[in-house]
């Protein structure tokens, strides 16, 4: 006779978890008046270039700091810290991800009273940042023109929950076959309230747009 087997869901248990401590500290940073935003990409796709363009056009208006993830780096964060902004470095040895425990960690770091927006650069994946909440006020990705059109076909998750795409490195488009049509169609199929800016770090093309869309963010959040 076969003995019954026991199914322990480990994933949902984990996900339940971080789901509460994320609202906790959405709670907190209310309470502290300090905007989280989550950005999420691939590998390369652009994101420390970014934040420091968005840096140059708010850090006359808002007082910034910024949370740098890396399995084992701490070369972002770096450059970030040139540039007189407060940095924190997580090493997440291994995983993948960032959760709202992690962060909580983070942000423990620096003075939130000091700070009106916190920018997250995650772990460079498309699967698993999309799943696991933060704890942020709003999440931001960014896919670049080299990475092609189709993946929101692929890693639907990763622009179902995002408020903002930056459409990044579109100087790269007159040398590809990318399809911005389809990437719309596709990308609104899935989230008909995401906004998208098509950016360019290097031409400095819609920077003000994503400077603007998040300033705005920010100030929404205070009132």
């Amino acid at each position: 006779m076969m003995a019954e087997i026991q199914l322990i869901e480990i994933k949902e248990e984990i996900l339940s978890d971080n789901k509460k401590e994320a609202e906790n500290l959405r709670k907190l940073l209310k309470d502290r008046k300090t905007f989280l935003l989550n950005l999420m990409s691939s590998p390369g796709a652009g994101k420390t270039t970014l934040i420091l363009k968005t840096i140059e056009r708010l850090k006359d208006r808002l007082r910034i700091g910024v949370l740098e993830a890396d399995i084992d780096s701490v070369v972002d964060a770096e450059k970030v810290a040139k540039v007189g902004i407060p940095a924190v470095q997580i090493r997440t040895g291994g995983f993948c991800h960032l959760d709202a425990s992690m962060v909580m960690r983070g942000l423990d770091a620096f003075d939130l009273s000091s700070l009106d927006l916190v920018i997250i650069e995650n772990v460079g994946n498309l699967v698993c940042p999309a799943e696991f909440d933060t704890g942020a006020i709003r999440n931001a990705m960014i896919l670049s023109v080299p990475e092609g059109d189709d993946k929101p076909l692929k890693y639907p998750l990763m622009f179902s929950v995002c408020d903002v795409l930056l459409v990044n490195k579109v100087d790269y488009l007159d040398m590809s076959d990318f399809d911005m049509q389809a990437l719309y169609a596709r990308v609104r199929t899935l989230n008909p309230k995401i906004s998208i800016i098509e950016t360019s770090s290097k031409t400095g093309q819609g920077i003000d747009a994503w400077s603007e869309w998040l300033e705005r963010e920010v100030k929404a959040f205070f009132a």
